[in-house]
């Protein structure tokens, strides 16, 4: 329970708020506004967009793909460069916005924006930023980390500093009314591993960050079981996408994660899953979490245990945390949610070596909270993981 914890981004939440960006940016900034495929210009975002900023001086970037290239935000980067902008405004997102905030930094260097991403070049500069969420996952809007991959390599890189952080973010949940039903099972998902990497973890008597991750992980549970019925009415479907957008913020930044231990095993596994294979996000997550889960059992059974009864509800001690893990395998399960990679390899033998192939090369040789899951390990992991 030692630690230093600030959030300085102003979140403006509900509806209509997208009128509220001409308010936060000033008339004299020259605006970039990055954004996706397209998708905002067809369900409206993109006029509300440029009605708050008919003031301003603005251009656009479109063409960030999902888990954003290095390769394609340089394009951005020269754009920012050569038209002298002085504010960034990412519209979609987390990849938009872990895009944008790429782009912040190497804007203000000289140097290949990979020297940010491989750490060889601080962050000490960045233009200031600003988001439109319309996509609940990540809670990149109003952290200070962004995740980049380089195409050419198959290398995920992520960096984090303060200085690309959000100003400000809009959370208007009415836009999520038009994302394909997996988008929004991707975000539940994403959302629920991020608190799960803070959580399930070396029990620290944190009650705090330990409650309010609980808290999160119920709400999830919950929309998970409402998914299907949640736009019964209006006003369910409504709070339904507003409390996902909610939590899936509060999931990544930084509070329930201050002062406690860590993971992100996970993550970086699957991150791997996601380049090789083209896996969404959230699913590589679902696939591999479960048996890393049951493979680091030794470790994680504490906090397992804690939350097979705080979340599940779950009675009893014999095998309570094999149980909650049940759980969580059968929670992705009911929302469609493959938990084993399958239909996306040639073959099982080759998978692995593939996956540990790319582990190895970008140095992801010791992962979890105390750094014990070698090579070898994260090779049973996978032999668990993959049919």
């Amino acid at each position: 329970m030692q630690f230093s914890y600030v959030n300085p981004t102003e979140i403006h939440f509900g509806k209509g708020q997208i009128a509220s960006v001409s308010k936060h940016i000033p008339t004299r900034r020259k605006v970039l506004v990055i954004y996706g495929g397209g998708s905002i210009k067809r369900n409206g975002v993109y006029n509300q967009v440029a009605q708050a900023l008919k003031e301003h001086s603005w251009l656009e970037f479109s063409g960030v793909e999902p888990n954003p290239t290095l390769e394609t935000m340089d394009k951005a980067v020269a754009i920012a460069k050569a038209e002298q902008v002085d504010f960034i405004l990412a519209v979609g997102g987390g990849s938009v916005i872990d895009g944008s905030k790429y782009v912040a930094a190497a804007a203000c260097y000289d140097g290949p924006g990979w020297d940010i991403l491989s750490g060889s070049q601080p962050v000490d500069k960045a233009l200031p930023i600003g988001a439109v969420l319309t996509l609940a996952a990540t809670g990149s809007e109003s952290n200070p980390i962004s995740v980049i991959t380089r195409a050419e390599t198959h290398h995920k890189k992520s960096f984090k500093s303060p200085l690309v952080r959000p100003q400000f973010a809009v959370l208007d949940p009415d836009v999520m009314k038009s994302l394909p039903e997996h988008q929004l099972i991707n975000g539940v998902v994403d959302a629920w591993v991020h608190v799960c990497e803070q959580y399930i973890n070396t029990p620290t008597g944190a009650m705090v960050q330990d409650g309010y991750a609980e808290a999160l992980l119920k709400t999830l549970l919950t929309l998970g079981q409402q998914f299907h019925e949640r736009d019964t009415t209006e006003q369910s479907g409504d709070q339904w996408r507003a409390n996902l957008m909610w939590s899936a913020n509060q999931a990544l930044n930084g509070l329930i994660g201050a002062g406690v231990p860590q993971d992100w095993a996970t993550h970086m596994i699957g991150h791997e899953v996601t380049t090789l294979y083209g896996v969404d996000h959230g699913r590589s997550l679902a696939i591999i979490q479960p048996s890393l889960l049951r493979h680091q059992m030794a470790d994680k059974r504490a906090k397992l245990e804690q939350m097979g009864r705080n979340v599940f509800g779950l009675d009893g001690e014999d095998a309570l945390a094999e149980r909650t893990v049940d759980k969580i395998e059968a929670f992705y399960q009911s929302l469609g949610v493959a938990t084993k990679l399958t239909e996306h390899t040639e073959g099982k033998e080759r998978a692995i070596d593939d996956i540990l192939g790319q582990l190895e090369a970008h140095s992801l040789v010791r992962l979890g909270e105390k750094q014990t899951i070698t090579l070898d390990q994260s090779r049973e992991i996978l032999e668990m993981a993959v049919l």
